[in-house]
């Protein structure tokens, strides 16, 4: 699952201006090619900060895959979250005064998609394999740009998703109707991924009024509070096992905090949009986790499937870099 920061979408990525490039000087041919080997590497380096995030968010969902049969779904949620936001609140220490009745109504609407984003989430990866699963879920965001963009060109893109949606839905030969993907699960994705619009909406506001990762550990905070008696109901005393509490906190590791600093030491060396490109290639990341620590396997219609998903979401980004150039 992305993670839950306000750049982790594949269509609809706040926009960051990037930094100005210092121009080259003049020089021997020499210098210039030291210089395009240094534009490189710099231009590679927020790449692999990326792509990195995005391994350690997908192998953390694995992770909380593995520890369901101990906590549940609900239970995994609420330790993510709860360990999410403890670490958040200790090293933001956001201050609570000063701010007014819409700032808060901004912030507890952002926690709410928090907790429903994952909460949804969770559920399908609990039902369905973790590839099938960001990629319905990747629609969401998807949709969010088609909506936002108005264009004609971006429906065609949201069809083309359409088209490996309707692939996905005969997964493992059974047809139309998901196949063999449980109903429920494809379902719960769709519905995280409704909810992940709704959060980048909220995030990009809470961003407008709080100061920093204020909001987004506030935002946290909420969430973790919606989760927990969710994550009692389900779990009860499992989650207080000290096995159990280690692998929630390597989950929120994994999936919040690791990401979050990767994703935001690449967000100050390149522009959103590019960002944005790179994170549509989530579910092909969450497809070879899934294979490589659940044993989850991958026909070549799924992966057809998460193909085009993919190059819809990325097809939807470009045409909106090309419009703000135009």
């Amino acid at each position: 699952m992305p993670a839950p920061s306000s750049s982790s979408s594949p269509a609809a990525s706040p926009a960051v201006a990037a930094p100005a490039a210092s121009s080259p000087a003049k020089g021997s041919g020499q210098d210039s090619g030291s210089d395009s080997g240094s534009g490189l590497r710099s231009g590679l380096g927020p790449v692999a900060l990326v792509i990195s995030a995005g391994i350690s968010v997908q192998f953390g969902a694995a992770l909380a895959v593995m520890i369901m049969p101990r906590a549940g779904a609900a239970g995994v949620v609420t330790l993510r979250l709860a360990a999410a936001a403890l670490v958040l609140l200790v090293l933001c220490r956001p201050k609570v005064r000063g701010y007014s009745r819409s700032d808060w109504g901004t912030v507890l609407a952002f926690g709410v998609a928090m907790a429903g984003m994952n909460g949804l989430f969770y559920q399908s990866i609990d039902r369905i394999p973790l590839g099938p699963a960001v990629t319905l879920e990747v629609l969401g965001p998807l949709a969010l740009s088609v909506i936002v963009s108005r264009r004609l060109v971006n429906v065609l893109w949201a069809g083309l998703a359409l088209g490996g949606v309707v692939l996905l839905s005969g997964h493992g030969g059974g047809g139309l109707g998901f196949g063999a993907l449980d109903p429920l699960g494809a379902a719960y994705a769709l519905g995280a991924g409704a909810m992940w619009a709704a959060y980048i909406v909220f995030s990009a506001r809470t961003g407008r009024r709080f100061p920093q990762a204020d909001g987004l550990a506030l935002a946290m905070a909420v969430a973790a509070v919606i989760s927990l008696p969710l994550g009692i109901a389900e779990a009860g005393s499992a989650l207080l096992v000290p096995s159990t509490l280690a692998l929630g906190v390597g989950v929120a590791v994994l999936s919040s905090v690791l990401p979050y600093t990767l994703e935001l030491l690449a967000l100050r060396r390149m522009p959103a949009p590019t960002f944005a490109i790179l994170m549509s290639l989530e579910p092909a990341i969450a497809a070879a986790a899934g294979f490589l620590v659940l044993n989850q396997a991958m026909s070549a219609l799924d992966a057809l499937a998460i193909a085009l998903v993919i190059a819809a979401s990325m097809g939807a980004v470009r045409s909106q870099i090309r419009r703000k150039a135009a």
